[in-house]
């Protein structure tokens, strides 16, 4: 086998979540590494002066001295939200209702679907996001749009149309049979087809009928292989509302339970002010609680707790994400900064080999997909990104004395941004340079 590309510099990827910097079992370093890929794949990596003679060409890409990591992995954004990011509001709903229903109405114009389509893949690319789980808008033709671009890109994209009949604009309104028909209609066009899948997704409970609900859990038995993405627990008063229109549920959590819409295919954004009872349940069935602090931040939702639901589990599932456009960046180190911060406000410490482990390998557990992405290993898909710790002038000045590995990531997470991308490779090939955006 030859290789079609063929890449140099420092590679780090992990193989399970480190304690911290001691822990090296936990992560593989080569300072002088390669990575060969083929056929999309990655064929081979490791030490340099080890490539086998079959791998080796005078044609590569030398981005020394530069860190390259396994590609960013977004559990929680929403595609029609680029254009409502940093919108003046206090409050979730008073965000969702001033500004967001508001543009999502756009979306069922299929031109300027398409249009949007890939100046949101162009922009993750750009911050080093390699795979994403996206909500689209409530019309079927913003996924069609979605996935499409992501095909034609190559990209690992997962993505579902919105289903809500209550508590939104009327434009925004489907209703139990539309949603579910359309969202099969999804699956049978997208799933599963070059890198993409279809994800079922139920806004979240506040703007759901129980026949709205009834139908999603029905779309979930269905197709077991399909993540199942909803938000749970994000605002005091959403909760409060939510219990109002439930009011046979033991709490919020007990709703997604009652309708099957539980278990290790689903992500549930935020997860914020669960109780005991709840934790337990999520981690009984295997769900994820996905963490989005630029999010939870800008809009005044509160911290999410960590240690409380490890308190309660160990073993409870989570994942972190960027959550434009209540995030307020499109990048997952910025994402990764601020939930240094927000669990540091609660006396919680959190390693960076820790936060670089989440956003590439522990995301990919999240979703499923951790034998084919989240690795510089061989066999795994060629989805990685080059990180330059000095990128501009602050993180230079910092990065002359940085002088180990777990500084240079704290450098990156705390200071860095898309300009700390000096390159995407999606699929082996090279989708976005800093040097040429």
């Amino acid at each position: 086998m030859s290789a079609t590309g063929l890449f140099r510099g420092r590679l780090l990827w992990f193989d399970r979540e480190p304690e911290g910097a001691e822990d090296t079992a936990a992560f593989h370093y080569v300072e002088d590494g390669a990575i060969a890929v083929a056929d999309g794949r990655i064929a081979w990596s490791g030490d340099w002066s080890d490539l086998p003679e079959a791998f080796r060409s005078d044609d590569y890409s030398d981005y020394r001295p530069h860190l390259i990591v396994p590609g960013f992995i977004d559990c929680h954004i929403h595609f029609p939200q680029g254009q409502v990011v940093a919108s003046y509001a206090g409050s979730l709903l008073e965000w969702l209702n001033t500004y967001t229903f508001v543009e999502e109405q756009k979306y069922g114009d299929p031109t300027h679907a398409q249009s949007m389509a890939g100046r949101f893949l162009d922009m993750l690319l750009a911050h080093g996001t390699t795979t994403a789980v996206a909500y689209g808008s409530v019309h079927k033709g913003s996924v069609d749009a979605l996935l499409g671009a992501a095909v034609a890109r190559d990209m690992r994209m997962i993505a579902g149309k919105v289903m809500m009949d209550l508590n939104a604009p009327e434009p925004l309104t489907d209703t139990p049979q539309s949603g579910y028909d359309d969202t099969k209609a999804l699956i049978s066009e997208w799933h599963g087809k070059a890198r993409v899948e279809v994800a079922v997704t139920p806004r979240f409970a506040l703007t759901s009928t129980e026949a709205q609900m009834e139908m999603s859990g029905a779309l979930a038995r269905e197709h077991p292989d399909c993540i199942v993405q909803t938000h749970l627990s994000e605002n005091h008063r959403e909760i409060a509302t939510v219990a109002e229109l439930f009011p046979w549920s033991k709490d919020y959590t007990d709703i997604y339970d009652h309708y099957g819409l539980m278990g290790p295919k689903t992500l549930f954004g935020h997860c914020i002010h669960q109780g005991p009872r709840e934790i337990a349940r999520m981690s009984e069935s295997g769900s994820v609680a996905v963490f989005c602090p630029t999010s939870n931040l800008f809009l005044g939702s509160g911290l999410f707790d960590l240690d409380k639901m490890r308190s309660v589990s160990p073993h409870v599932r989570h994942a972190v994400a960027t959550d434009i456009g209540g995030g307020t960046n499109w990048s997952m180190l910025r994402t990764l900064d601020e939930g240094y911060k927000v669990l540091n406000l609660q006396g919680q410490r959190y390693h960076p080999l820790r936060s670089f482990y989440q956003a590439t390998l522990g995301n990919a557990q999240a979703i499923g997909m951790e034998t084919s992405i989240g690795k510089l290993k061989a066999g795994y898909e060629a989805d990685f990104v080059v990180l330059d710790v000095a990128s501009n002038p602050g993180m230079a000045l910092r990065a002359e004395t940085v002088s180990t590995l777990s500084e240079e990531l704290f450098l990156m997470q705390t200071m860095g941004d898309d300009r700390a991308v000096a390159a995407t490779i999606v699929s082996g090939v090279t989708a976005h340079r800093r040097d040429k955006a």
